[in-house]
């Protein structure tokens, strides 16, 4: 076996199709984000603003996200020192379980690495926990609940994407008496589209499903706290369990569940990507709960970050490009064709400096390849005025069609 050659064969699949993915060398400044520096191939440098960001609200550059994690890295060194079990356990930890749970109302919340992992390990575990357990999942469900859910063991059923006719139809064809969970997002981050959380709740009482779902497009920037689209929507209490990211709109690094204590004392037992996995830094737990606790009180970031998507979707609009607007802050383009779309990134990198990465296949399905856009707080009405022109002048550029799609 040749494996240099197989690898060659799987990377140059990618290079054909137009979806082979590059990094770009960026170096963020504190205090003048969304700007950055790009570090070209060459080693020369230029500077660009970031158009693609999930740091929606701009708290990694916080004055208060950043003093705390100044005093944790003061006051404890760089690392935690071991798994959540072995040394890892610190009263950061526990602060910033305390203030999800609170942000959630729920009993209590459980740290992960990341929301990746959150959902992975939670999901992958639940089987575990209620033998015979039946998972009913949304088609368009981020890569980690399908991940989770597809190596658990247990049974799945995957419904149409929001199609509570299809969900309603899989779950009357089950035994009644196996237990069942729904498993769904508030907001779907390709799209931009929210999940039917009141019917899927209710679909879940009628039939004695738990519920289990992702709000980290959510978290930070829906609801009068920042808990998301189910505490916009007064559902927080019909949810079993609720993922969330601090690397978003939080802006540091880290995911978790919220649910019952016993929901997380049993994943917490159970599940080895928590049991095995070093617990984040200190320093990261510090910041994030700083970060949690401003959003909790500071509504008008959420305000501004909304108002910002809907100038950027109101300006793309007028000039006739084919975006989806399902009413959230996710401004995605749609191109339609792999070499285009990174062309068009390319371009608007090293014409315009302005970065977006292109979005293709397998996170979107063929034929909807799309440039996404992100819009901030700290976008500002001259960035904005600059993309907007930049748009305009490549789209005409590169000759394609100005009509709108349908929300």
């Amino acid at each position: 076996m040749d494996y240099t050659a197989k690898l060659d064969d799987a990377l140059n699949r990618l290079h054909e199709e137009g979806r082979y993915r590059t990094f770009i060398d960026i170096e963020r400044k504190n205090g003048q984000f969304p700007h950055a520096t790009w570090r070209r191939p060459d080693g020369s440098e230029a500077p660009i603003t970031v158009w693609c960001g999930n740091d929606y609200l701009g708290m990694g550059q916080h004055p208060a996200v950043l003093a705390a994690m100044h005093e944790a890295i003061d006051a404890t060194g760089a690392g935690s020192g071991g798994t959540r079990n072995i040394s890892g356990t610190t009263v950061y930890h526990k602060q910033l379980e305390a203030e999800l749970a609170d942000l959630h109302g729920k009993e209590a919340a459980l740290l992960f690495t990341s929301a990746y992992i959150a959902n992975d390990a939670t999901l992958s575990t639940l089987p575990k926990l209620f033998p015979g357990l039946i998972i009913y999942s949304d088609e368009l469900n981020h890569a980690s609940m399908i991940e989770g859910i597809r190596r658990n063991g247990g049974a799945k059923r995957i419904f149409k994407h929001n199609d509570l006719d299809d969900l309603r139809a899989k779950l009357e064809a089950d035994d009644p008496a196996a237990p069942k969970l729904i498993a769904f997002e508030s907001i779907y981050s390709m799209d931009g589209d929210f999940g039917p959380i009141k019917e899927l709740c209710d679909l879940a009482d009628e039939f004695g499903a738990l519920t289990y779902i992702d709000e980290v497009h959510a978290v930070g920037m829906y609801g009068p706290r920042g808990a998301g689209v189910a505490e916009r929507d007064r559902l927080m209490h019909r949810i079993d369990i609720i993922n969330g990211t601090l690397a978003k709109a939080y802006g540091v690094m880290g995911g978790y569940i919220a649910a019952s204590e016993k929901m997380c004392d049993a994943v917490r037992s159970y599940a080895p990507g928590f049991i095995f996995s070093t617990s984040l830094a200190p320093t990261l737990a510090a910041g994030a709960t700083a970060s949690v606790a401003h959003l909790k009180r500071d509504q008008s970031l959420r305000e501004q970050h909304q108002t910002q998507a809907k100038i950027l979707k109101t300006r793309l609009k007028g000039l006739g490009m084919p975006i989806i607007d399902h009413g959230t802050h996710i401004v995605p383009v749609i191109v339609g064709d792999p070499v285009h779309t990174k062309q068009l990134s390319d371009m608007l990198l090293e014409g315009y400096g302005i970065y977006v990465q292109p979005i293709n296949f397998p996170t979107v399905p063929r034929g909807t390849e799309r440039l996404r856009f992100t819009p901030s707080p700290v976008h500002g009405p001259k960035e904005m005025d600059r993309l907007v022109h930049a748009m305009d002048e490549l789209w005409s550029h590169c000759a394609l069609n100005r009509a709108e799609m349908a929300g």
